[in-house]
């Protein structure tokens, strides 16, 4: 992993960040972004243009977020590497860790 996006961002999906990153490592699927940790560069141009300041580097995770690691990394173990979220567009389902938290809610620390 190198950046995490967190709690923040779930059922917000503001794209800033998708339009900001030079190499198009950020995937969207129904409640929230995620960053494929493969094909991340590292340059953190995501992180300042996020309005809900979701995004982390994955050694600065706050603790009440940390399992949004995982979740991030759960995410890209189930469709793998599609070397760009531009060719794939926006997928279908979440990671059932996302998927399953209540509406409209942070999810439990």
């Amino acid at each position: 992993m190198t950046y995490v996006i967190a709690s923040p961002c779930v059922d917000v999906l503001d794209r800033a960040c998708v339009d900001e990153c030079p190499v198009d490592c950020i995937y969207e699927a129904p409640r929230m972004l995620y960053i494929h940790p493969d094909e991340c560069v590292d340059c953190g141009a995501c992180e300042p243009v996020c309005p809900v300041e979701a995004i982390f580097y994955e050694d600065d995770v706050p603790n009440e977020w940390v399992h949004f690691t995982s979740a991030n990394a759960d995410f890209f173990a189930e469709i793998g590497s599609p070397g760009g979220a531009a060719r794939v567009g926006p997928y279908t389902s979440d990671v059932d860790a996302i998927a399953q938290l209540p509406r409209g809610e942070c999810p439990p620390v």
